[in-house]
């Protein structure tokens, strides 16, 4: 039996990268990573490579089916220079080894906007002005405010058939915005997920005629809030100390490497990041209980349950690269000591 594999990886286009892919066919595949090859691809086409030694390579990484298509799987990989050493573009390659271990727990609450290509506007925009201001979009229900939730319902079907752990939707505070929250234990597994996700958003919205905007102020200096793609993470000392000067120590090492973070935190971040809309400025840090206007917000659930549990790290945007946010993060919470 022939099966579909199609192969997804990141260009080298800066200062945001875009997903790309190709399919191959194989024979006989069995559905696991072992039996994905190697691959290559033009890197010139992509912004990884000169034309004079254009071949780059595709390393699979991750592997899960396809619900699209029959026979089908999706196969994230990395770009890998044409010696075997993991290209400049590959964020992936920014996780080392001993900080992928399942101790660190990740979960990515990804928002975007549905975008309408003709009017260059979300759903439910007008041609000229706004619609009703933010409000009655969040969570809501019924065609006036909740725009796009056809697409929105495929995407989130296809997502866990493919067996990717989505752990819920909801619409945002602004028309045509949305959410999807995924779990995984492990940097890499959390941003191999988050990047098959996106890609089937990508695909679902395809069949709508409707496109995907990842930047996070993509209605510019307007009273909307921004998207972002905000970071839970925990690790075994969060989830069993029981002690809140765990968190506090790993709260004051974040505050003191503030540019780190900012640095893979997503292009654009500080249309977003103004202290604003549920944001702290980007040049300044915060962390509290419950407070979605600081850099770092310690859930309630938290406090209550004794110090046992997450922080929620505000600032990544909608478009940063989750490889690299998972990276910083297990970085500067080691360096914390706990």
């Amino acid at each position: 039996m022939k099966s579909k594999l199609e192969y997804i990886w990141l260009d080298g286009y800066k200062p945001t990268q875009s997903l790309r892919s190709k399919t191959r066919v194989e024979s006989d595949f069995g559905g696991t990573l072992a039996e994905c090859p190697m691959w290559v691809f033009d890197g010139s086409s992509t912004e990884q490579a000169e034309g004079g030694a254009s071949d780059c390579l595709l390393k699979p990484v991750f592997v899960c089916p396809d619900p699209d298509r029959n026979n089908g799987y999706l196969v994230m990989c990395e770009v890998m220079n044409a010696d075997g050493t993991p290209h400049e573009s590959n964020g992936r390659a920014t996780i080392d080894e001993g900080d992928n271990d399942d101790d660190f727990w990740f979960g990515f609450e990804q928002e975007y906007f549905l975008w309408d290509p003709e009017t260059n506007l979300p759903p439910g925009f007008p041609k000229a002005g706004y619609p009703s201001p933010q409000g009655p979009y969040y969570c809501s229900v019924g065609s006036k405010n909740a725009h796009g939730r056809e697409c929105i319902e495929e995407h989130l079907d296809i997502c866990l058939e493919a067996g990717l752990n989505v752990e819920g939707i909801n619409a945002e505070v602004a028309a045509g915005q949305w959410e999807y929250q995924i779990f995984a234990k492990g940097a890499k597994l959390a941003g191999d997920q988050i990047w098959i996700s996106r890609y089937l958003l990508e695909r679902t919205a395809e069949k709508y005629a409707l496109a995907i905007e990842w930047g996070p102020k993509p209605l510019g200096d307007t009273d909307w809030n921004g998207s972002g793609m905000h970071a839970n993470f925990s690790n075994g000392p969060m989830r069993e100390n029981g002690d809140e000067a765990v968190f506090t120590k790993i709260c004051e090492e974040f505050g003191k490497n503030i540019q780190r973070h900012i640095s893979v935190y997503g292009a654009d971040n500080d249309q977003r990041l103004t202290g604003a809309h549920e944001t702290q400025s980007i040049d300044q840090f915060s962390y509290g209980v419950s407070d979605r206007g600081a850099s770092i917000r310690i859930p309630v659930s938290t406090v209550e349950d004794g110090w046992v549990g997450r922080l929620e790290d505000r600032r990544p945007a909608s478009n940063a690269d989750p490889y690299k946010v998972a990276a910083a993060i297990v970085k500067t919470t080691k360096e914390a000591g706990v």
